[in-house]
């Protein structure tokens, strides 16, 4: 009996009869040979944190672009944190801590440079829309690996897929949207859970709000300090998700609506603040420019910037939609000028 083997048989073990068991995997697209020590969701939590796309979270907006201090979110912190809310959850109601985790570390790749002002532009320009959600699959399925991808279980696919609700529906019955995994729920529910306690948490760092903008209702369901808020949401999660009475991660309605109340205050106090909208506007000017020189420069764009092995480019608008995704925000900018910047004169 190897090591995966043992796991997988101490998973049948612990885990809640309604967790998603590493051996009845719907497996991957392509047929390879299991691993011999880690269980398919270790696996692909692992073929994530080694890929470009993860490293790459490094240099992309959360909300505050290019910020001057060292403390702010970057996408990939937000992850980071995404990532222990899950598996805080799932350890709890005694899920599947890999899946969990996997579906958290993969569930933005596919975000573009600039935070939801990249997201806002490419939206507008690509033929047929923009998601970032359906972008990270992208990734993982044909980007990564000079077109080969990283040939993740559908479980993960799946939950990095349908992790993204915007404004919507944060518990969503309609399975179209709602993962088919308790695992991919949890992602869902960890990611704005994260997002809002840290962007309120950035917010008040840079003198945008400050707690006392908080509606009482919110402080008094939630709690005063960041890690009230996430114990409160975290706690409630666990109790409220009684899954042999319905098989569904979700939240109590108080704390829910305090949830949504807090969400609603970010986007009108923080997202849409005038002069943070001024910069995304800026942001999303950089990337309308770039598209519009790469399509105008094709052969250009093609010899440079063209995703080699990538079976499915050969339309350039889709080739450069993929060459935007990737770029950080730095790399963007330094594209920005190299194209569109004087350069200083130098005598040779």
């Amino acid at each position: 009996m190897t090591i995966r083997e043992q796991l997988e048989g101490d998973e049948d073990k612990v885990l809640s009869p309604f967790a998603q068991k590493s051996r009845l995997s719907r497996g991957r697209d392509r047929q390879e040979p299991a691993d011999a020590t880690r269980p398919i969701f270790q696996h692909d939590r692992d073929r994530i944190l080694h890929s470009k796309a993860f490293r790459r979270l490094a240099g992309k907006t959360q909300v505050f672009l290019a910020p001057a201090g060292d403390h702010y979110r970057t996408r990939l912190t937000h992850t980071l944190e995404v990532t222990q809310i899950a598996r805080t959850i799932a350890r709890a109601l005694r899920l599947n801590e890999s899946l969990t985790e996997a579906i958290a570390m993969g569930h933005d790749l596919g975000h573009t440079p600039f935070g939801h002002a990249g997201e806002r532009a490419l939206a507008r320009l690509v033929p047929g829309g923009f998601h970032h959600g359906r972008q990270s699959v992208r990734v993982v399925e044909v980007l990564e690996h000079d077109g080969i991808g990283l040939n993740l279980s559908v479980e993960v696919r799946d939950g990095i897929l349908k992790h993204s609700k915007g404004k919507g529906e944060i518990v969503s019955e309609n399975p179209e949207l709602s993962a088919v995994t308790l695992e991919g729920q949890i992602a869902r529910i960890a990611d704005i859970t994260a997002y809002v306690n840290h962007d309120l948490d950035d917010a008040i760092r840079g003198r945008i709000l400050s707690e006392h903008d908080l509606p009482a209702e919110v402080v008094a369901v939630l709690g005063h300090s960041h890690s009230q808020r996430i114990s409160r949401l975290v706690t409630d999660v666990v109790l409220a998700s009684r899954l042999e009475e319905k098989c569904q991660v979700r939240l109590s309605p108080e704390v829910l609506h305090a949830l949504i109340t807090l969400r609603d205050v970010l986007f009108e106090r923080v997202y849409e603040r005038t002069d943070i909208r001024q910069e995304f506007e800026r942001a999303e000017r950089v990337i309308s420019e770039l598209w519009a020189h790469f399509h105008l420069h094709a052969d250009e764009f093609h010899a440079r910037h063209w995703p080699k092995g990538v079976p499915d480019t050969e339309d350039l608008s889709r080739a450069v939609a993929d060459f935007i995704t990737g770029m950080t925000d730095r790399y963007a900018l330094r594209t920005y000028q190299e194209y569109f910047l004087p350069r200083p004169w130098t005598v040779v």
